[in-house]
């Protein structure tokens, strides 16, 4: 465990403590959160796992700072990481029902030793903020009489959706009665296929759902519930979901365009990004089809070659990002067939990527993170989900953002083809780039100085400071 070391400047800023999930899609928003609660003036240190520390450290080519923290605006950020006892190639960290119950062994020690180190070195933690799959965090917290947060990181919908589950306050599809499609205040009509997958009676996935569902049984515990959305996205959602659990919108939690260049060089990136941003300069405006499917799903052979044979097909340039532990799933020849108007990359700089000018489509497996990121920088979409909270995000960037088409799983190259030239030239597509530059504009103005989500979160951190004394 490394030791505490912190300036005499920020002995005067109330401390925070930012504890993530080990995964990308967990990492991502609550670094982004701590930046901006650290801009603020507050002095933050994100932890999780040594071996998040590693892989953050090697895609950046840095060593990761664990001791006073960088300036960012007004406060600072530091890295604290506590060693989970398994080696990096462990198969274990890919199994959740073996990590989650880990993850608990050996975090809450780790926590509690870490927060007293804090205290001892005239640094004491104000508060605590924690993301979902970790819901031991706010026992510590509250054993320890810390106040404590919980970051959503998905859409408030879904928040919705899980609450009155866990709470059975409507009726879900079962066993029984699997075709029950559930109505929720503030949220259109769900069908079984617009869930999350996670709480279908099919789901074979049980210790995931038991992870969320367990941070739905510790929210009392929690003096705030903070969620990666916007008011504006999300208004009915939130309403109503408020009466039952106060939700704080205070996203979207993406990378901001506006920043210091000090604080756009503290990212999460697991992976090291490819440099694509060359290849985009030289292609003409709105030309460019980008693909990804995130850092979990892993797609079929079959499914694989649909998606490379549908691409050669369309004719028009791409980005694909297909991890290089999945390479092997592509066609033979595929990536030196192409190589002249595509790029094959292992991972990318999604939010500089969507942003270009180049880019026209976005094919997506509708994660949150991304699903927030093609809202924010106004690109179609072409939805591709897969499992989870992509399936009610795939509903609503389809039907009520009304910003792309659905792709139905398993893809076949025809449909693939379809739906990029819906998106790109079909007789909606132009309303749809309308749409999306209407929520660009919006979320970007959710973030700005006296924006929605920007209020929300300076008054959490009045808050923190007022329990703090500062």
């Amino acid at each position: 465990m490394r030791g505490v070391s912190m300036g005499e400047e920020n002995l005067a800023l109330p401390h925070v403590l930012l504890v993530s999930f080990p995964g990308q899609g967990h990492v991502n928003p609550l670094l982004r959160l701590a930046k901006r609660l650290a801009a603020k003036g507050l002095l933050v240190t994100f932890s999780s796992t040594d071996m998040i520390g590693r892989r953050i450290a090697s895609a950046a080519k840095n060593s990761v700072d664990h001791g006073d923290g960088v300036p960012v605006g007004r406060g600072h950020l530091r890295f604290e990481f506590y060693p989970d006892g398994w080696e990096p190639d462990d198969p274990r960290l890919h199994d959740l029902d073996a990590l989650l119950p880990h993850l608990h062994d050996v975090g809450v020690p780790a926590l509690v030793d870490m927060i007293r180190r804090f205290a001892d070195a005239g640094r004491p933690v104000s508060c605590i903020v924690n993301n979902p799959f970790i819901p031991w965090v706010l026992d510590v917290a509250n054993d320890m009489g810390i106040p404590a947060a919980v970051l959503w990181v998905q859409s408030c919908a879904v928040f919705s959706t899980y609450y009155h589950f866990h709470y059975s306050l409507a009726e879900f599809p079962s066993e029984a009665h699997p075709d029950v499609s559930v109505t929720l205040p503030g949220i259109p009509t769900l069908r079984p296929e617009d869930l999350p997958s996670f709480l279908l009676p099919s789901n074979p996935y049980k210790s995931l759902t038991d992870a969320i569902l367990q941070q739905f049984q510790k929210i009392s515990k929690a003096t705030w519930v903070l969620a990666n959305t916007f008011e504006e996205l999300e208004s009915d959602a939130i309403k109503a979901i408020s009466e039952l659990s106060p939700l704080i919108p205070v996203g979207p939690l993406v990378e901001a365009d506006d920043g210091e260049e000090s604080q756009k060089a503290i990212k999460g990136d697991m992976f090291e990004a490819a440099d694509c941003m060359e290849w985009l300069d030289a292609q003409d405006p709105l030309s460019v089809v980008y693909m990804s499917v995130g850092s979990v799903v892993v797609l079929s052979r079959e499914e694989m070659e649909e998606m490379a044979c549908g691409l050669k097909n369309i004719g028009r340039p791409f980005i694909w990002v297909v991890r290089n532990d999945c390479r092997n799933l592509l066609p033979e020849n595929f990536v030196e067939e192409t190589k002249e108007r595509g790029m094959v990359v292992g991972w990318s700089p999604q939010d500089r990527v969507l942003t270009h000018r180049s880019v026209a489509c976005f094919v997506t497996h509708c994660g949150w993170n991304s699903t927030l990121e093609a809202l924010t920088s106004g690109v179609p979409v072409v939805a591709y989900p897969q499992w989870g909270d992509q399936l009610p995000d795939a509903k609503f960037l389809v039907d009520v953002y009304r910003v792309g088409v659905r792709l139905w799983a398993p893809a076949k190259r025809e449909d693939l083809e379809r739906c990029v030239q819906n998106v790109m030239t079909g007789p909606e597509a132009e309303g749809m780039r309308k749409r999306a530059v209407v929520w660009r504009e919006a979320a970007r103005k959710a973030l700005t100085d006296g924006g929605s989500s920007d209020r929300n979160i300076q008054a959490f951190v009045d808050e923190i400071r007022r329990r703090a004394g500062a």
